[in-house]
């Protein structure tokens, strides 16, 4: 008789400390409660000092693995505007945010663990090698040979693997996805998912089967190691702690990638 299969593993993130001075978009300390890893805004496309600090104080305090989530600078449209940067720019200006987070990190008796580019930076390095490669020429002068989260196939990872840097694939149970395994454009009809209850099923197939369906009805494969919960959307809170219930009580076992 074979040994029973390991029971499924999965990482829950979501992006935290996204507001700006007196605004603040997330519920950053119910969020994290329920996440096991928190992509923490480094001032481009949102943050400040004082949110930078005080999210990752909390999150040292609950055991949340700290991750620098790096973006274009991009405050007045959240980081989700394409911007054309020069891929030395871009590089430095990825190597300056994980050091700003890294020293509040550091304050709060841990470290930057990994990184994740947000928005419109995100999505460009999916399909745009150049782009990609100067995310990681960043990371690699951040030093410390960080693990990069992103989408599964995407040329930030292909570029992360040559610089010999960890890569963490990641899902997103609340967005659409392609027949090809990458996420529809916010700017499209149905990009994103707000029924709650189909949220829950997509989190669970993605973490039990590594499934998920298209938005043309196709079984797409999803390899991810990590979940991402959004915080920026009406309910977030609590539909972070259903995720998190539904997936304990079908035996997914919830721990951090780094």
């Amino acid at each position: 008789m074979s040994d029973p299969a390991p029971p499924p593993v999965i990482d829950l993130n979501a992006d935290l400390g996204e507001g700006f001075g007196r605004w603040q978009l997330t519920d950053d300390e119910a969020l994290l409660s329920v996440v096991t890893s928190a992509n923490v805004a480094c001032g481009f496309h949102a943050g400040d000092p004082a949110t930078m600090r005080r999210v990752c104080e909390l999150a040292a305090e609950r055991g949340v693995v700290i991750g620098a989530q790096v973006s274009y600078r991009d405050l007045a449209g959240f980081g989700r505007r394409a911007m054309e940067v020069p891929p030395e720019e871009l590089s430095a200006e990825i190597t300056y945010q994980i050091g700003a987070l890294d020293v509040f990190a550091r304050a709060a008796g841990t470290r930057v663990r990994y990184v994740k580019p947000h928005g419109a930076l995100y999505n460009r390095c999916v399909h745009d090698g150049e782009q990609a490669a100067a995310v990681i020429d960043g990371i690699r002068a951040a030093g410390g040979g960080l693990p990069v989260l992103g989408l599964p196939g995407s040329r930030l990872h292909e570029a992360a693997r040559r610089a010999g840097l960890p890569v963490v694939g990641e899902a997103f149970a609340d967005r659409a996805y392609t027949d090809e395994g990458t996420l529809v454009p916010r700017r499209e009809p149905g990009a994103v998912v707000h029924d709650a209850d189909e949220v829950v099923k997509r989190a669970l197939g993605m973490a039990r089967d590594h499934t998920v369906t298209s938005r043309d009805g196709r079984r797409v494969g999803i390899t991810a190691r990590s979940l991402c919960l959004h915080g920026d959307t009406p309910g977030a809170a609590d539909l972070a702690r259903r995720v998190r219930s539904e997936l304990a009580a079908a035996g997914v076992h919830i721990r951090s990638f780094a």
